[in-house]
């Protein structure tokens, strides 16, 4: 009897797995060339410079893993960094201090780390803009040879990965490729006419292929955009969900339109500048305009101020770049407080975190002050992970109590957890109502004493005052006031 053939998955078809929604903290890792030099200015913010809409403003962009671009700009602050430590020599020079660093690389420190943090995924950059590919790809560059490492960083921090219990996700930079095409990245018009064509669009999807037959990925984190049609990707997209089913793709896969080549031209580059200047604007910081598919949004260095019935997640590193920038200093890095807060405030709206980490080039570490905000999330996960992982937000989505705190909400079954950002020795929810059911406890089960006022559900926490913040009270039986339920 023939075999029936198998017909290709339907990408329109392909439902976000639950793995993906109740994981609430992944961490992303940026380390390659550019975490030699490791520098980029920090004076503004990329989410400040973009909405600028000035033509080369992401010349001085704080993204270390933009040296390369940076350095086409001669008057840049990388340029003029580069000229005074490091003289004449190219970018690609710094092949051999990667490589050499990378000797002392330990995935499964790695791994340790990142899963210690509470994160379930991990998220590694095979190949940034620069095109430097961190495994041993058997695609042929048809312009730069070798541009790529012999031995397998994806894989083996794949394995270390996995074998820590998280799963693994590759980030593939298709929207831009340096080493196709040297254009200067100045602006959002330069973001749109700098994606390459010709052999490039072939070179992209089959790498990625790749990457998906090697490595059967969880999740393929695209950025900028991709170079082939709508049609390319959307097979792209299906040949990927047949290999790895419950596998995620995010936003960041607009297909490339011959329109695109104007966009770096007198009327298409004002056009083109100043609305995505009133986007910036708009959003607080970089928020993708939706690809053709996509299981889950994503906002960079921002997020949203409302519960999202699409899936997101917030992107962002702990100080003002994803790279390693050995130039940042203690005021760049996101406090512990913020990066709390930003968590329990993603979740609440539906989101996973996130979280960067970059390594350094020269002996691959995890910088300290990075490794102290990966402790920081582990401690919390620690205690307050049942009030994290596999919940939902309630339909109260936050609140600022004068004088008191903010309280942001996530649920369980029958469970609803109420974050609160700041030690109080009691608090009244107003939109919260007990029923004959209402039990009161903090997140390790003691009871609390609480009663049913005019203004809402009052709860003492002087029982809590050494916990610290944030901390958590869960409500068991509970339900919104009915004024709230009819205003959702």
């Amino acid at each position: 009897m023939a075999k029936t053939k198998r017909l290709p998955h339907d990408p329109r078809r392909h439902f976000l797995p639950t793995w993906w929604r109740d994981a609430k903290l992944g961490v992303f890792v940026h380390w390659s060339l550019f975490s030699v030099p490791a520098f980029a200015p920090r004076h503004r913010s990329f989410n400040e410079l973009l909405a600028s809409g000035k033509s080369e403003a992401l010349s001085e962009v704080p993204y270390a893993e933009w040296y390369e671009n940076s350095l086409r700009f001669p008057d840049s602050s990388v340029a003029r960094q580069h000229r005074e430590n490091w003289g004449s020599r190219s970018y690609e020079s710094f092949t051999d201090e990667f490589l050499k660093g990378a000797a002392q690389w330990d995935p499964t420190a790695w791994a340790r780390s990142f899963a210690q943090s509470g994160a379930r995924y991990v998220i590694f950059v095979t190949k940034h803009a620069d095109g430097f590919c961190l495994w041993p790809s058997g695609v042929a560059h048809p312009h730069k040879e070798q541009w790529k490492t012999e031995r397998d960083f994806v894989g083996e921090l794949a394995d270390a990965v996995r074998a820590q219990g998280m799963r693994f996700g590759v980030y593939y930079c298709g929207g831009w490729d340096w080493s196709f095409c040297d254009k200067p990245v100045g602006s959002m018009a330069d973001v749109v006419a700098s994606i390459p064509q010709g052999d490039y669009p072939a070179y992209a999807d089959a790498q990625v292929r790749e990457l998906i037959d090697r490595y059967q990925p969880s999740i393929i984190w695209n950025d900028v955009a991709w170079p082939g049609s709508k049609r390319k990707v959307m097979d792209l997209f299906s040949y990927y969900y047949d290999v790895v089913p419950d596998g995620v793709v995010n936003d960041r896969w607009m297909p490339w339109n011959p329109l695109f080549r104007f966009m770096d031209r007198g009327p298409g580059r004002r056009i083109a500048n100043g609305f995505n200047a009133k986007a910036m604007k708009k959003n607080g910081g970089l928020v993708p305009p939706p690809s053709p598919h996509f299981d889950y949004r994503t906002a960079e260095y921002t997020s949203f101020p409302t519960i999202q019935s699409t899936a997101w997640e917030c992107v962002r590193g702990v100080d003002k770049g994803f790279g390693y920038n050995a130039s940042s200093v203690a005021d760049d890095f996101i406090g512990r407080d913020d990066l709390l807060s930003l968590f329990t405030d993603t979740v609440a709206k539906g989101g996973n975190l996130l979280v960067n980490i970059g390594p350094r080039g020269s002996d691959a570490q995890i910088p300290p002050e990075h490794q102290e905000r990966l402790d920081w999330l582990g401690t919390f996960t620690s205690t307050n992970g049942d009030a994290i992982f596999d919940t939902q937000p309630w339909g109260v989505l936050h609140y600022p109590i004068p004088g008191e705190a903010n309280v942001r909400f996530t649920s369980r079954d029958d469970l609803v957890f109420a974050h609160i950002d700041r030690v109080v020795t009691s608090i009244t929810l107003p939109d919260v109502q007990a029923t004959p059911t209402t039990t009161v406890t903090s997140i390790n089960g003691s009871k609390l004493t609480w009663t049913q006022g005019s203004s809402g559900l009052e709860i003492d926490c002087s029982l809590l005052s050494d916990v610290g913040a944030p901390f958590v009270v869960v409500l068991h039986g509970v339900v919104q006031s009915p004024a709230k339920r009819e205003n959702l």
